[in-house]
Formats: C-alpha cells, structure tokens, sequence
C-alpha cells in the first residue's frame, strides 16, 4: 500500500517537473502565432507573428502524410515569412507546415524538442489567388461585334527550361473567364462565361460599352473560384459616331453626370 502511494507521489513530481519544464521552455522559445498562407499567381509565401528577440524560427513543411523537408533560407531565422514558392512542387498536392521556435544562430541548447506551431493544410493548386487581368477591346467593321482579348496571366512558377509559366500553362482547359458588362450609360449588367482568352461578343447595340474580367475556375471552392476583377474598359465614343449617334465612354460619362448634378443643385 505504502509502495503504490510512493509511485503516485513519484508520478506526480514528474508531471510538476514535466509542466515547469514546458512552462519554462515556451518562455524562453515563444510559439509562432497567427500562421497563415498568402499566396497570389502562385507566389506562395507562409507567414506567422511575432518578431523574434531572443529567439529564432525554422519552418519544416511537407505533402501532408509525408515526411517533413526544410528550406535553407528559413533555417533560424529571424523573419517573419518564408517563401515557398520553389518547395511546393507537387501543385495539385495538400502541404502543411510547422513554425518551430529555436535559439538564435551560434546559439546551443539541450532540448531535444522545440515548441512549434502547425499550419492549415494548404494547395497551390485549388487555394492560389490569380490576379486581374489585362485585356484589349477590338470593334468589329460593321460595330456589331466586340472581341475582348485576355492577356495571359504571368506565374511565378517556371518550367524545367527556366520558362516562366502563365496561368493557361498551369490550369489549362480548366481555366475560364467570367466577363461583366454594361452599356456606358447605363447600370444593368450582363455577365458570360468564356473558355477561351479571345472572347466574342455579339449580343450588343451599336454604342458604347463597358466592360472588366476575372479569371473563373469553377472546380475550386465556391469561395475560391474568381480571380480579381481587371480594371474596367470601355469601348471608345469615336467608333460609333460613324453609326449617326453620338456615344461617350465610362469616365466622359461620368462628368457629364458631375456637370448635371451641380446645375441642378445651383438652381
């Protein structure tokens, strides 16, 4: 009886001893917080809070269920962000990582086990944002066709000949376009969706129309599946003075609207 109160009174030193330890080492070597992932075009960098004053930071990641590699640049360090952009290599694969906390650079210590943080699981694939496009508008001959022509969005991904990738490379005939537009003068919108970066409207009036693009990848999460929204174009006024109706592009619009307002008020 008295040999079994003498363990549980053993055990129970070494959980207070095991505590203060953990308690002590979380002191000296904070855990990393607030990691997140901020990747756009494929530019893929993990970041995490706060700065480091007596301490530093190694990142170990890897496809989630396999073993875990590190990169040379985020070995001790005292940033805040690692870009992993080279190491994700498998891009439709699922990676997490972990933050450790360790002693600064030249700097030993006995632990065997440093505390450290685990990221989300995280998919270059299905969770990289992609940027606004640029793209051209071209008014057909006769004024009855509007061709928008989408530039290829640049990656920051490369292929084994060091050919930096678009987003076609990568996603291919998965990648779509959802184009938003309007008359010039007027706030209803119409929207269609293109699978092609050359995109043909033919639907349209003989007079001034605005328009923008996103990227739309309908296989992704709900949250997930658009791109951002391109800077808005408007087809120019002069192309439908030929037509015998004057027409006047987004920004002109817009001040003849200013000029209106400010009449009425003064009277």
């Amino acid at each position: 009886m008295e040999s079994n109160r003498q363990v549980k009174f053993h055990l129970h030193e070494l959980a207070l001893v095991l505590f203060f330890m953990k308690a002590c080492t979380s002191d000296i070597f904070p855990k990393a917080q607030n990691v997140t992932w901020s990747s756009l075009n494929f530019k893929t960098i993990l970041m995490w809070s706060p700065k480091p004053t007596n301490h530093s930071y190694t990142v170990e990641f890897s496809q989630v269920g396999q073993d875990r590699e590190r990169t040379p640049h985020c070995i001790r360090t005292m940033a805040t962000e690692c870009d992993l952009t080279a190491g994700l290599k498998n891009l439709k694969a699922y990676y997490s990582a972990d933050i450790l906390s360790e002693p600064m650079q030249g700097i030993s210590s006995d632990l065997v086990e440093f505390p450290h943080v685990s990221s989300e699981k995280y998919s270059p694939y299905y969770d990289t944002a992609i940027g606004r496009p640029v793209f051209k508008i071209e008014v057909s001959s006769d004024k009855r066709k509007t061709t928008l022509h989408v530039a290829d969005i640049p990656t920051s991904l490369f292929n084994e000949d060091k050919k930096r990738l678009n987003i076609q490379d990568v996603f291919g005939d998965t990648l779509q376009y959802k184009i938003t537009y309007r008359k010039a003068k007027s706030t209803g919108k119409k929207e269609k969706i293109s699978k092609s970066s050359i995109i043909e409207l033919t639907d349209l009036d003989q007079e001034s129309y605005c328009f923008y693009v996103q990227a739309f990848l309908p296989f992704r999460a709900q949250d997930k599946q658009h791109g951002e929204i391109s800077n808005i174009q408007c087809s120019s006024e002069e192309i439908f003075e030929g037509a015998g109706v004057s027409r006047v592009d987004g920004s002109s619009s817009l001040w003849w609207w200013f000029f209106f307002i400010a009449c009425c008020v003064t009277l």
